[in-house]
């Protein structure tokens, strides 16, 4: 079993197309560093979700998520639920 955490990410009214560019950036640096294993838009354009690994606990996937660029700009808010994955 290994544990992941699953960020549900869900656009604000603020929502900034900059912001959303930002994101991808950053989400390309995550990646990087080997913590993120999966990305993905909703088609209805309300959000998406993103799936980190190799994070230590909790704390530290919840660190990475608020260092990104849609939460910092007010773009969107996010959820993280730790996920055990086979």
């Amino acid at each position: 079993m290994k544990i992941c955490y699953l960020v549900l990410v869900t656009r604000t009214p603020e929502f900034r197309d900059e912001a959303g560019a930002e994101h991808a950036r950053f989400l390309d640096e995550v990646r990087a560093r080997d913590q993120l294993l999966i990305t993905g838009g909703f088609t209805d354009k309300t959000g998406g979700a993103y799936v980190l690994h190799n994070v230590a606990d909790r704390a530290a996937a919840q660190a990475i998520v608020d260092a990104d660029p849609l939460m910092t700009l007010g773009s969107a808010t996010a959820t993280v639920h730790e996920w055990s994955t086979r």
